[in-house]
């Protein structure tokens, strides 16, 4: 796969017959940087979207400017710039009578967490509560973050991945320590809900990834029917493809972060028969365990999403 996917692009940005709207962000794999920040005016119209969706990726959006609401899960928050938004793969959200609206906004996998795996578990917890009003000394170091973050991705300078992980992680453990705002509308508690945050927070415990829905079900006290339709609901994904993806990920941060060898962390992730990790390997990734370790250093075209890389200088 060589093609990057925005938010809403393929479709008419509006619900299909299929449901609730899923926007991804598709990479190729090993060699892209799954990441990307850009302006509201940069990405365009889809970072506006007046319709609930969900995303497969991370979103932080950095609000400056603007009036209107943005709604999380059925929570609606008042625009009172700046603001730091979190939004979690599977959350649903939207735009209401936005005007004005100035910031940036951060896309980005679980897979560009590979250096900090524990931002994921900060990253849950500040979608949790999503929105926050930031004080002048946190706009500030906000606005310093952001900006830094925009120019590094922009110019692509010797060792920029690395700068780009570190400055992410600041922000998301400075984020994480602001207190939480009242929302405008606060919705009742939800028991499928819950169930799905105490699954997906299940897959990023430090003891492992688990390696069955079953298991995840028995642990959670529930069936795997009511797992099933729960985790669905809430994310708009099967339990079984969010363990796969968890999984997957935790291979990837072991290939490219220990020295392990590919037998060891097969075991790892709970497979026994090595050669059966290395086919699931390939089938979710499009490489070898191998060829992935061996070939992410390489990057051999522009890291950037292309429709919101600068156009080139006519010759």
């Amino acid at each position: 796969m060589r093609t990057t996917v925005l938010p809403g692009e393929g479709n008419s940005g509006e619900p299909t017959g299929d449901g609730m709207p899923t926007h991804r962000l598709e990479v190729p794999m090993p060699n892209a940087l799954p990441f990307a920040i850009g302006t509201f005016d940069v990405f365009g119209p889809m970072a506006r979207a007046p319709f609930p969706h969900r995303h497969t990726f991370h979103e932080i959006v950095h609000v400056t400017g603007g009036t209107g609401r943005h709604v999380v899960d059925l929570t609606g928050f008042t625009l009172r710039p700046p603001n730091l938004c979190f939004i979690a793969p599977g959350q649903v959200h939207h735009w209401e009578g936005v005007t004005g609206l100035e910031g940036h906004v951060v896309l980005f996998t679980d897979d560009f967490l590979l250096d900090h795996p524990a931002d994921r578990a900060l990253l849950r917890g500040l979608a949790r509560r999503s929105w926050l009003e930031l004080s002048d000394e946190a706009a500030e170091w906000t606005a310093r973050l952001v900006a830094e973050l925009d120019g590094e991705y922009r110019t692509g300078a010797a060792g920029f991945p690395g700068v780009l992980r570190a400055l992410l992680h600041v922000l998301v453990v400075r984020a994480a320590r602001q207190p939480a705002q009242q929302p405008a509308v606060l919705p009742p508690p939800s028991r499928p809900g819950s169930v799905a945050a105490e699954f997906v927070a299940l897959l990023g415990t430090p003891e492992g990834v688990p390696h069955s829905v079953r298991t995840c079900a028995e642990h959670l006290g529930v069936s795997v029917s009511y797992l099933s339709e729960a985790v669905k609901t809430s994310t708009g994904r099967t339990p079984g493809e969010l363990i796969r993806q968890a999984r997957v990920h935790e291979a990837k941060r072991l290939l490219l972060r220990t020295e392990l060898s590919v037998r060891q962390i097969a075991g790892r992730v709970g497979f026994g028969d090595p050669a059966y990790f290395c086919r699931f390997f390939r089938r979710e990734t499009g490489a070898s365990p191998g060829d992935f370790r061996r070939g992410t250093g390489d990057i051999h075209h522009d890291h950037r999403v292309q429709s919101i890389a600068r156009p080139r200088s006519p010759a």
